[in-house]
């Protein structure tokens, strides 16, 4: 192999000198392990896991009986979000959940903002989704098993009608 030749490897390799750590990405992808979540009255809640924030538009097809094409043409209809599930460990005095979700009568429902907000290392606000008119759709209890050392998780999930997002400040 001649002396400015280059293996296969070589080229295949990524060019960015990064052996030795002393050049990375930046800015690095923001993690998602820090965030606070704030229901509405209820106030901050210690949440191990939040999961659900999407919405999607539903598909509108149309075709005209006279359309060369042979195919639909595709709109976007109503907005639709997702419920949003929220995850903690359970502790021997809160029983914060199940009481909000037992809150809830046949057609009379407390419907609250809810705020999650990812934060940076120094607990400043980076993004914050808001949930609009969201209330309890489902609670459930830990599952039990003899066998396992795992911590009680209670979980909760909330309808809304409307999911925002926005930059912090």
């Amino acid at each position: 192999m001649a002396k400015n030749e280059v293996t296969a490897a070589e080229a295949a390799a990524p060019k960015n000198n990064d052996a030795d750590g002393s050049e990375q990405m930046n800015p690095w992808p923001v993690p998602k392990f820090h965030f606070k979540v704030t229901f509405g009255n209820v106030g901050v809640i210690d949440f191990q896991e939040v999961s659900g924030l999407d919405s999607e538009y539903d598909l509108i097809e149309y075709r005209a009986g006279t359309w060369q094409p042979w195919s639909t043409v595709k709109q976007p209809g109503l907005m639709k979000f997702s419920d949003v599930t929220f995850k903690k460990g359970m502790f021997k005095t809160d029983t914060t959940l199940f009481d909000y979700f037992m809150s809830v009568q046949m057609n009379v429902v407390e419907r609250q903002q809810v705020t999650i907000e990812l934060l940076d290392e120094a607990g400043a606000t980076l993004f914050i989704w808001t949930l609009r008119n969201a209330w309890p759709l489902k609670v459930t209890s830990t599952d039990m098993n003899a066998q396992n050392s795992e911590i009680a998780i209670e979980e909760i999930v909330l309808a809304h009608e409307g999911l925002s997002m926005a930059q912090g400040s």
